[in-house]
Formats: C-alpha cells, structure tokens, sequence
C-alpha cells in the first residue's frame, strides 16, 4: 500500500470533519510531573464514539457509499471501538449495520452498538473467531463486509495524527496502541507526508503482541492467545497489509502488562479526571515505562479511547 501524501490525508480529514470536530491536544501538569517530561495527551476519548476509529468508518463509509449506491447493509467483526465507529457511520449514511462480537465482550460496548442501530451477533472465543463468523454471515446474507484494516480507515484516523502534529511538529517521539494497525499506520502516514523525524513507539499488552514479534521477525508472526483486559489490543493474527506499513517506520515496540495499563488508567483519572479504556490507557503506560529514556522530554500519547465499563474501571482505581 503506498503512504497518501498530504494533499490525499487533508482531503480525507475535511470529510471526517463533516461529521465531527477535531480532539484536542492536551497537557496535564500532574502528568508531566509524573513522567518528568512535557507530555501532550491525545484526547481520541473527546469523540463522538468516545474512540479514534470513528475518523475511519466515516471516511470508509462516506467512499464507499459513494462507490456503491445500492449497497444497504455492512458487517464487522469487532471487539468494540471498531464496530461502534461502523454503527455510527452506516446510521449516518442511511445503511444498517451487523455487528459480530466474541463471547464475553465488553457489555458497555454491546449496549453502545446496539443503540446505534447495530445488530449485534455474539460468537466466538475472541477476536479472530468472531471475524471468521462475520466472513461466514457477509457470504450467506450478501452483506458487505467491512474490514477491520484498509487504506480508507487508515487515512480517516491519519486526521488525528495531523492535529497532533501540526499543533505539536517537535515532538520527539510518540506513543500509539497497535490493536490491529489502523492507529499507528495513520500516525506513520501523517509524520511522513508532514516530513517529520518524530519516533513513533508501538504499543502491545504483554499477552497479545503478535506485532511485536511480527516486527522483529519482519514477517507475521500468530500466537495463540490474545490475553489481556486491554480488549482493544487483544489481537493474535497480525494484518499483513498493516505490518508492511509498520515495517522501517516504527522505532520500536513496547510491551506492557495488565497491571502497568490498570496504573495508567488509575492515573489518567487522578492526574487529569479522564476516563481512559485498556487499549487508551496503553501509550501512557509505556512512557511510564520508558521514564528514564524521556526525562525532559516533549512526548505525546495517543488517549485512543475512553469506552471502559465500570468494573474494569474500579478495579483501576483501587490498584
């Protein structure tokens, strides 16, 4: 897949902009005495889905309803940020929309969907397992199915990387969650086409980094499991399309664990009263990790989403 270039990326941001407003870069002074560096959140929490993939179903929806006038229906396999962002676009674009989840999913998350007009379908034992059963129903009931990775969703979230940067273009380095690439790959496109030396550092849980081994081995590299309370990082089979974007442009993978993502998210609360989910929480508990190395710095970490129900958020609290 070749990068977009600027014009292609502001093209693609104008029309997020038709339906929702640009997040704010924020800093936090706790925060900052905490890391003992300048840190600038990212808030993707602030959208209208309380996520960044929002950015990416509109500008997938927009092209392809615009492609295909007769289309009437979509189905997505999600763990929860993805499939809300697509109820919320197909409802926004007149079409009905089939969401397939994995057992145990995220209930806050389901009622989301399901209010934005999703039908929601509950099967399999995790991520990968629901997206084969969505290939399976888009066959049977000839409805599109919606990727999870694709160019379309790439440059939709690239807008929030170039809000960031262009508020910020001296950053050193920046902080994303890889859940299955879309994120980060958009963080990649925007530093490029804005001609940028910022690092960019992926972000895995400990147990579900498929991408941090694909990285390393410079192919893709499956694992068994994906097991992590992060849910939107809980991936075991790595996008091939995503890692060869990934390739020579990240710096580096960080893995961290369950309970330095709970600390972060305790933190996110007490230091600046935002809400942050798993995979949201991720980026600030690898610069936590990464301290030393960004003492004095100007960093930032991508707040990717704010959808955490309200179990997971006490056991945050009382950590």
């Amino acid at each position: 897949m070749l990068l977009p270039d600027l014009e292609a990326l502001e093209a693609a941001a104008a029309e997020v902009y038709q339906y929702l407003q640009p997040t704010p870069q924020l800093q936090w002074p706790l925060l900052n005495e905490r890391l003992g560096c300048e840190l600038w959140v990212k808030h993707e929490n602030h959208n209208p889905t309380g996520a960044f993939k929002i950015r990416g179903g509109l500008l997938y929806m927009s092209q392809l309803t615009a492609a295909q006038a007769d289309i009437s229906a979509v189905i997505a396999a999600t763990r929860g940020n993805h499939g809300q962002s697509i109820a919320w676009a197909a409802g926004n674009f007149g079409l009905e929309s089939v969401i397939v989840v994995p057992e145990g999913n995220n209930p806050d998350k389901n009622r989301a969907m399901q209010a934005m007009g999703a039908k929601l379908i509950v099967q399999g034992s995790d991520f990968n397992a629901a997206l084969d059963h969505a290939i399976l129903l888009a066959e049977e009931r000839d409805l599109h199915k919606v990727p999870s990775f694709h160019p379309d969703l790439v440059a939709g979230v690239a807008s929030y990387a170039l809000e960031l940067l262009k508020a910020q273009p001296d950053l050193e380095r920046i902080y994303v969650p890889i859940g299955l690439g879309s994120g980060i790959c958009g963080t990649i496109c925007a530093r490029n086409a804005l001609g940028l030396s910022t690092e960019i550092i992926g972000v895995v849980a400990s147990g579900a980094d498929c991408y941090a081994r694909s990285l390393q081995a410079r192919k893709c590299c499956s694992t068994e499991s994906a097991n992590t309370l992060a849910d939107g990082l809980a991936v075991r089979i790595p996008d091939p399309e995503a890692l060869a974007m990934m390739l020579d442009q990240v710096s580096r993978v960080v893995s961290v664990s369950d309970d330095e993502i709970l600390q972060a998210i305790k933190y996110y609360f007490t230091d600046s009263h935002n809400i942050a989910e798993g995979a949201g929480a991720a980026a600030l508990a690898a610069a936590m990790q990464e301290a030393e190395l960004n003492r004095g710095a100007r960093i930032a970490v991508i707040l990717s989403g704010g959808n955490l129900d309200a179990s997971l958020y006490c056991r945050a609290l009382a950590n």
